[in-house]
C-alpha cells in the first residue's frame, strides 16, 4: 500500500469509527479485548506497564469522584471508560492541530468584498453606468460571501471535531477542489504520520485490529513473551524461548 492510500485508509478509519468511540465510552468494559484480561493474569511479568498503571490511576480517581452521599436523590451517572475518553481526547487534539497547521499553510484567505465608490468625487455620468456598477458590486459581494461560507474551508472556530478534521485532511490528501492549493509531499507526510497514530489509537481502543506486542519483562527462562490478539479474539501470550503459551485461563502449553 502506497503512502497516500495508507493515509487515506487511516483518515477514513477515524471518521467512520468516531461514533463507535462515543458509544464505547459509556459501554461496559470488554474484558476479552486485546491484552486487558491477559495483562491482569501476567501482571507479575509486566508490572512496569506504564499504560496500565496510568489507566488504573485514572480509574481510581474517577471512582472517587463518583462517590456520593447515599442520602442524595437520583441515579448515579452511567460509568465511563476513561481509556476510551483519553483516546478520543488525544486523537481529536492531534487531528485538529494538524488541520490548523495545514490550513494555515495551504488555505487562501477569503475573497475580499467590493468597496463603495466615492460618488462625491467620482460621480457616475449616466444612470445606466450607476446601474451596471451596482450590479457588479452585488455580484462581487455574493461571490465573497459564498467563498467565506464555503463548506470546504477549514475553520478555526465552530465544528472542530476529530471526524471533521479527518475528512478535511482526507480532501487535501486526495487533492479535492477547494479554497486551498495542493499540499506538498512534506505536508502529506505530516498528515500521514498524524493519521497513522490516530487510526492506531482508535483501532486499539475499539479492538478492531489484530495486534502483537512484546512484553518488557521476559519469561523465567529468559525468552521474550509475545502477546497476540485483537479483532475480538481472546489474547494469547507465547514465550519465544521455552515455547510456553498462556491464555486468560492460565498456562495451556509448556
Amino acid at each position: 500500500m502506497n503512502t497516500t492510500a495508507s493515509t487515506t485508509t487511516n483518515l477514513r478509519t477515524v471518521a467512520l469509527h468516531w461514533t463507535d468511540l462515543h458509544e464505547a465510552a459509556g459501554a461496559p468494559t470488554q474484558y476479552g479485548a486485546f491484552g486487558l484480561g491477559l495483562r491482569g493474569y501476567l501482571a507479575r511479568l509486566d508490572a512496569a506497564d506504564a499504560e496500565q498503571i496510568e489507566y488504573e490511576r485514572h480509574q481510581a480517581a474517577h471512582l472517587r469522584a463518583q462517590e456520593r452521599d447515599p442520602l442524595q436523590i437520583g441515579e448515579r451517572p452511567v460509568p465511563v471508560r476513561l481509556h476510551i475518553l483519553d483516546t478520543m481526547r488525544l486523537v481529536e487534539a492531534a487531528l485538529v492541530q494538524c488541520a490548523d497547521d495545514i490550513a494555515h499553510a495551504v488555505q487562501r484567505a477569503p475573497i475580499a468584498g467590493p468597496t463603495a465608490r466615492r460618488t462625491a468625487t467620482h460621480p457616475y455620468l449616466t444612470q445606466r453606468e450607476a446601474d451596471i456598477a451596482a450590479a457588479d458590486r452585488q455580484r462581487r459581494a455574493e461571490l465573497a460571501h459564498a467563498d467565506l461560507v464555503d463548506p470546504r474551508r477549514w475553520r478555526y472556530t465552530g465544528r472542530r471535531t476529530a471526524s471533521h478534521a479527518a475528512l478535511w485532511l482526507l480532501a487535501r490528501v486526495q487533492r479535492a477542489p477547494g479554497p486551498c492549493r495542493r499540499i506538498t509531499e512534506d505536508e502529506e507526510r505530516r498528515i500521514g504520520a498524524v493519521a497513522a497514530g490516530a487510526a492506531a489509537r482508535v483501532e486499539r481502543a475499539l479492538d478492531i485490529a489484530a495486534q502483537r506486542r512484546t512484553l518488557e519483562q521476559p519469561c523465567v527462562c529468559g525468552g521474550l513473551i509475545d502477546v497476540h490478539g485483537g479483532e475480538g479474539r481472546v489474547p494469547v501470550a507465547h514465550c519465544t524461548g521455552c515455547g510456553r503459551i498462556w491464555t486468560e485461563g492460565g498456562v495451556i502449553a509448556a
